[in-house]
């Protein structure tokens, strides 16, 4: 039985969703034109279950790059309505377009003239009627059996919310370093902000060769300095080539006395390489692509500024 009232409800509100699509019409387009060029904030509010969904909505609208706060009906009715300015926007969640709390905030907002979107279930109601514009929530009924609990009509107003957001976000040519910006402490925000400058390791801690140098020291080098790889330079610090644990593999299988070899002789020559403003998720792909660990960096002229290891990326939180 539970299984059953599960499925019957994900196909009542995926349901009422899909009718939503043909509601997107020329007024739904003339509403993101408008939301685009306002100057202040969208202000969103709702009483109750959508209520919920006001804050969602004002908090992806936020993180997408249009300034937004949740404005709680009774606490505007007391005070907090002095955050709205004519500049601003309110959208408004009410599926019956009645509730009381909203409406008796009607007269202040047309005085203060905020403009005002309606997200209701009834165009004929108090709060659709008192609008700017109206975006129809309305579903044919509830998933609750009652018909009583909000259920598919918060799902519909979570839907449409959402499409205003996403809408909004690509006429303003957001891009994913905007929303970066906005998420700055998390995984997403380093994985899209931090350079590769910002997590190599620099040249002076990094095993840095010249070519004549027998492999022998080189191991000793790459053991003393703790790294998987050393980098292999001329005379002016242009980058020749690296030498991997990979590279001492290969050699060893083919035999005789690779520790006496010159690390010009058995390294790798031309390896991938990467400038220290270019962003680590990009290294990250090289990395993964090549299947490889390290990667040197070099400035534009070829010099070598330093060395990328996957470890690197694992203690910055991008893997």
């Amino acid at each position: 039985m539970s299984v059953s009232s599960a499925r019957r409800v994900l196909r009542n509100e995926a349901k009422a969703i899909s009718r939503l699509v043909e509601r997107v019409n020329d007024d739904f387009r003339k509403i993101i034109n408008m939301l685009a060029r306002n100057r202040g904030r969208i202000i969103v509010t709702g009483m109750g279950k959508p209520g919920f969904i006001a804050q969602k909505v004002s908090a992806t609208l936020s993180s997408t790059g249009t300034p937004s706060l949740y404005l709680h009906p009774a606490e505007a009715l007391h005070g907090d309505l002095g955050r709205v300015t004519k500049e601003d926007v309110i959208i408004a969640f009410s599926n019956s377009g009645e509730t009381e709390e909203i409406i008796r905030l009607l007269p202040a907002i047309k005085k203060i003239g905020a403009k005002l979107i309606a997200i209701t279930g009834n165009k004929k109601s108090t709060l659709a009627v008192n609008s700017n514009f109206t975006i129809d929530s309305s579903v044919s009924k509830e998933a609750c059996p009652m018909g009583l609990a909000p259920t598919t009509s918060t799902t519909a107003m979570l839907a449409l919310g959402d499409a205003v957001a996403v809408a909004l976000l690509e006429k303003k040519n957001f891009k994913a370093k905007d929303f970066a910006l906005f998420h700055p402490g998390g995984a997403l925000g380093k994985r899209l902000l931090l350079s590769v400058g910002d997590i190599m390791r620099v040249k002076s801690k990094t095993p840095v060769v010249k070519k004549t140098t027998k492999v022998k020291d080189v191991l000793i080098e790459i053991t003393k300095m703790r790294s998987g790889a050393a980098s292999v330079v001329d005379g002016r610090g242009k980058l020749l080539g690296i030498f991997t644990d990979g590279d001492l593999r290969r050699h060893l299988d083919g035999g005789g006395d690779i520790m006496s070899c010159r690390v010009g002789n058995v390294m790798t020559s031309g390896p991938y390489t990467i400038t220290p403003d270019k962003l680590a998720a990009e290294a990250f792909g090289i990395l993964r692509d090549r299947k490889i660990d390290e990667i040197p960096v070099v400035d534009k002229k070829g010099k070598l500024v330093g060395l990328l290891d996957v470890q690197d990326l694992l203690n910055a939180g991008l893997v």
